[in-house]
Order: C-alpha cells, then structure tokens, then sequence
C-alpha cells in the first residue's frame, strides 16, 4: 500500500483564454499524487482534510472515484486556491488554506505503519499545526517503508523562505526520494544552481533527487549516475498538477523496479543509468499527458504504460 499525506483543495481556476468562465477542480499537490499512484494500479490511501461542504464533497467523490481511501482530520472548512492561468497554461494561486489532521492520529498511523511507501510534500509540510503531525507520522513509517517528498514550494503560504528551508531541509534528510522544480530551487536557495542544490540535499541523505524544469525537462540524479532529457513536444492545455504526475509515474516506476519498501532500499541504491534514464521517461511522459488536457488529470496505466517500455540509456 502507498499512503500520501496532504492537503486537498478546490483549484478554480480561471483561464483568459476563456473570458467569464471559470471551473472547480479537486486539487492540492499531495491529493494529486495519490489520485495519480492509483490510476497507476497502486493501492494508495490519503491523509488529509476536507470538510462536509460543498467543496469537500467534490473531493471525496473524486478520491472515490479513483480509488484513493480517504483518512480525513481537522475541522476547518475545505480549503481553496484560486489559480489564474497565464497565456502559456502555467498557473499562479492565491489560497485560502487551513491545514490540520488532528483526530485522525491513530488510522493515519496505522495507514503508514502498513505502508510499502509513503509520500509528502508541500503545504502539509510547511503549515502549522498539521506539519508536526507530517514528520511524526514519516519518522513512524520509516524504519519499514521508503519515504519520498515534493516540497512544492507556495511562497504566498510559506513567506519567510529561510523558515521554509530548515522544515524542508529536515524532511529531504529523512527521506529516500526528493522531487523539486527548478522554481522551488530558485526560491530556496537563489544563490546556487539548481544543480549545486541537487547535489546538497543529496548529501543529506535521499538515495534518489529528482528536478522538473518545464520545457527543459527532468533530471533524476544519484550517486552512480545521472539522467535528463527534454520535455516531450506536446500543445500545452495547462501545466496544472503536471509535477505531482511526474511525482506519481517516479513511486510507480521505482516499485516496477523493486526500489520501495524497507526491503527495496538496497535497490534504490543500486539504479544502473539505463534505469534511471527509463525512469525519466516515464516521468517525463506522465507530466506530458497531463500538460495536454485542462486540469490535473494524471494518465492511467492504459495510457502510460509501463516502464519496461521506455528507452534507456546512459544520458
């Protein structure tokens, strides 16, 4: 089983291309890797928040609808991001978020402590008081199962960036898998590349950092070796939740390979660069079909796939 441990929000999201019109989507980084895992064929479950409101009942019917077990907490209302497109389909948001999974301890414990893999990221690791609750239930699940983080960084949530930086620091040296884009890296740590900043939280400790950036493409690096590649040629509709399909093809892909679990965690270290290079592609064709249709509307296994069928290599 793969737990998830986030927010869940309403995106509206308003496009100029579309004067007048704007549309409801179920949303938030780490609902979006859960409802991308499970379209993926993985059992996943997601901790998380919403409330009984017209927005909560929008997302617990598309958790149900694909197949993702809700375990719900806190008692504020759901929250929102309104995200306004730009003429290329990228996304800026303003929130209205409240983040805290009290009640809901023992199942989400419970939910981790069974768990071959277990994911976070985001607002939930940044926002109090929910985010304390986040680290207890990572450090619960990891004497057993593989960790992987998303910081996905929000600077209208987080403000003080030097703040922002110890928490996600902290759970980058906790964790076996890290995914960032080049913007979060920007804003973390605006003096270094984003490769110099791969390279650090490496040394934290991850076995695996993995970096999207837009057009340009991913890279997944580790101690043996490096992969990237450009992003495929594709009409972008929006690029809304194309990292957390990235984020979800990357768990998918490395439980494929056998890379999850307390048990996977030698072969995590092990990649050969034809895997890491199959892995890319993988990743890289999951943000790719979710850049193609409006929404975060992660693809399926029938549309994806499996990683046996991406090319390797030694980039």
């Amino acid at each position: 089983m793969i737990t998830v441990i986030g927010e869940s929000l309403v995106d509206i999201i308003s496009d100029p291309r579309e004067v007048g019109r704007t549309q409801g989507h179920p949303g938030g980084s780490p609902l979006n890797v859960a409802v991308g895992v499970a379209r993926l064929g993985l059992a996943t479950t997601l901790v998380t928040h919403y409330a009984d409101d017209p927005h909560g009942l929008l997302i617990a019917d598309h958790l149900g609808g694909n197949n993702v077990e809700a375990i719900v907490g806190g008692s504020v209302p759901t929250s929102s991001a309104a995200a306004s497109l730009d003429g290329n389909g990228a996304a800026e948001y303003t929130f209205s978020i409240g983040w805290d999974v009290s009640g809901a301890s023992i199942p989400a414990l419970a939910a981790v402590e069974s768990s071959l893999h277990v994911h976070t990221g985001s607002i939930a690791a940044v926002l109090a008081p929910g985010n304390q609750t986040v680290r207890r239930l990572v450090d619960a699940a990891r004497p057993h199962a593989t960790v992987s983080f998303d910081p996905n960084c929000r600077p209208a949530i987080s403000g003080d960036a030097d703040a922002a930086r110890r928490d996600i620091e902290g759970f980058v040296s906790v964790s076996d898998i890290v995914k960032a884009s080049d913007e979060d890296l920007r804003w973390l740590y605006p003096g270094r590349t984003p490769d110099e900043s791969l390279a650090a939280w490496l040394d934290l400790g991850p076995a695996l950092v993995a970096l999207t950036r837009g057009a340009d493409g991913p890279v997944i690096l580790t101690r043996q070796g490096r992969a990237e590649m450009p992003a495929e040629a594709i009409t972008v509709a929006d690029t809304v939740g194309a990292g957390d399909s990235f984020m979800a093809a990357l768990i998918s892909g490395l439980g494929q390979l056998g890379a999850l679990g307390g048990d996977g965690r030698s072969c995590l270290h092990r990649l050969s660069p034809g895997e890491l290079q199959a892995l890319a592609a993988y990743a890289n064709r999951a943000a790719a079909i979710t850049c193609s249709r409006p929404g975060a509307n992660p693809p399926t296994t029938a549309e994806l796939g499996s990683l046996a069928g991406m090319p390797a290599g030694t980039s």
